[in-house]
């Protein structure tokens, strides 16, 4: 698998993960989700140099501009709901693109320790010969991806398939690197220390899909 990490070098992607992290910016939702946009925004445009591009002509009021542009159709699909802020950012760059969405929790076995994760709501079009860019923010144990993964592809075969994360864990890296083919491309923003005993990413940010939209059942 090949990663791309996009924090190494300074820029304003640094500026809005440290607002994310932020135990006192974090009790602005809507500014926590509009940092979680402006990430995706800065990861698609990253993503975008390494996609197939051919040669096109625009007409102009005053004549013929020879340009490029995206060679193969995009589909964008988030894992519900803490993909979503993401997803948006890159619905914003990539506007054209069609838009799928996946639901992944974890089902703990009852009177045990033991869990699955079931992947059971899907809204998806076509991605066969199609780029397919994965969206979820968190990459912790990196099960929950890889179950996408697994429903998704059963039946259709992308032309590309690239993965997007906002913080990822050594941990789920791994298992992303062990269970998906070679050729898939990972987009990490930040890559961080380890996960606790209870998966979270430290140093993280917390559950994002509760910072986003507020705390669950």
């Amino acid at each position: 698998m090949k990663i791309h990490y996009i924090s190494e070098e300074n820029s304003l992607l640094n500026h809005f993960l440290g607002q994310l992290r932020d135990v006192e910016t974090q009790k602005d939702s809507m500014r926590f989700r509009k940092n979680i946009e402006r990430i995706g925004e800065i990861t698609a445009y990253e993503l975008s140099k390494t996609l197939p591009y051919k040669n096109i002509a625009i007409q102009t009021p005053l004549g013929i501009k020879h340009t490029t542009c995206i060679e193969d159709n995009v589909v964008l699909c988030s894992i519900l709901r803490a993909g979503l802020a993401l997803h948006t950012g890159f619905m914003n760059f990539f506007d054209d693109a069609e838009n799928g969405f996946v639901s992944a929790y974890r089902k703990h076995a009852q009177g045990g320790e033991s869990s699955e994760i079931l992947v059971e709501y899907q809204a998806a079009p076509s991605f066969q010969d199609k780029i397919l860019i994965l969206i979820d923010p968190m990459l912790a144990t990196g099960q929950s991806l890889v179950a996408v993964y697994n429903k998704l592809l059963t039946e259709q075969t992308p032309k590309e398939i690239h993965i997007a994360v906002v913080i990822a864990a050594p941990e789920g890296i791994a298992y992303l690197e062990k269970s998906l083919p070679d050729h898939c491309h990972l987009w990490v923003a930040t890559l961080d220390d380890h996960l606790d005993q209870d998966n979270y990413i430290v140093p993280g940010l917390g559950d994002a899909g509760d910072l986003a939209y507020g705390q669950k059942l």
